[in-house]
């Protein structure tokens, strides 16, 4: 660097002369003097602000004490009385007067002695009509809870029979001990069915195969009476299971308690078909 260079250059620039000046260095140093005025700068601007922050909070802080000072002027307190005494507790009930005293009399076994050896003789009647018997004798008054006997007791200490029901004799019993039966038992009852089929096979269509129930009231003399056919109602197998029972013999009557009595009665009539 020329001399006339030198009093004109900045110290900076003589002593980076011939030196790399885009070294990080040179860039630093020249810049120094900006940077170090901007942070001052900046350092006064952020202290203006907390001081500006805290001037304003006093001056709210002030604002709201004084809000709190009228609200209080306006507030009236009231003297609080002092403490008082319990009320003091409900006079007890008054009690009650004893019961009166109920007269008793002393019970004695009977014992069976001679005159002259009693020693005390037992109380009367009428004393024991108004007394409590007791283990000992007291005065008071009457024992009006006791029942007193009835004055006249008559009867005839005859033990009568039970009434016995009387039953309607017409009646017609629905379950019974023993069921009526056709005469002969089982056996005669099924060839008597037979024989009556057997004469209408020719009659019979592809409805009238299966079982019909007939009910009918046997009385106490075997006499059958009211039959009906309970399904099948219109099938020629009905028809003649109808006929059959109506037109039959006396059944044997049904049974209850060991005599005869009126009794309905179911009878099954099956017919099978042949083909199946």
């Amino acid at each position: 660097m020329d001399a006339n260079q030198i009093l004109k250059s900045d110290l900076l620039d003589i002593i980076f002369d011939g030196r790399n000046k885009e070294y990080g260095a040179y860039e630093l140093r020249k810049t120094y003097n900006k940077r170090i005025t901007i942070a001052v700068i900046g350092m006064l601007f952020v202290v203006l602000l907390v001081l500006v922050g805290r001037a304003l909070a006093t001056h709210l802080q002030k604002s709201d004490d004084k809000a709190i000072n009228m609200i209080t002027n306006e507030t009236t307190l009231q003297e609080l009385k002092p403490n008082e005494p319990p009320p003091p507790p409900p006079p007890p009930p008054p009690k009650l007067p004893p019961p009166p005293q109920v007269a008793t009399i002393q019970f004695t076994p009977p014992k069976v002695v001679k005159d002259e050896e009693v020693v005390k003789p037992p109380p009367e009647v009428k004393q024991i009509e108004e007394a409590r018997i007791d283990v000992k004798t007291q005065e008071g008054v009457k024992d009006v809870g006791i029942v007193a006997p009835p004055s006249d007791i008559a009867g005839t200490n005859v033990v009568a029979a039970p009434v016995e029901k009387k039953e309607d004799p017409d009646k017609i019993f629905t379950k019974v001990e023993v069921e009526a039966q056709f005469p002969g038992g089982a056996n005669a009852w099924r060839n008597y069915v037979t024989r009556a089929i057997q004469s209408h096979l020719d009659e019979f269509t592809e409805s009238d195969y299966g079982t019909v129930i007939v009910k009918f009231v046997v009385d106490k003399q075997g006499t059958v009476s009211d039959v009906q056919a309970q399904n099948m109602q219109g099938t020629k197998l009905a028809e003649i299971a109808v006929n059959a029972i109506r037109k039959g013999p006396k059944w044997i009557p049904a049974q209850q308690n060991g005599r005869y009595v009126n009794a309905y009665r179911l009878q099954p009539v099956t017919l099978v078909n042949p083909n199946q």
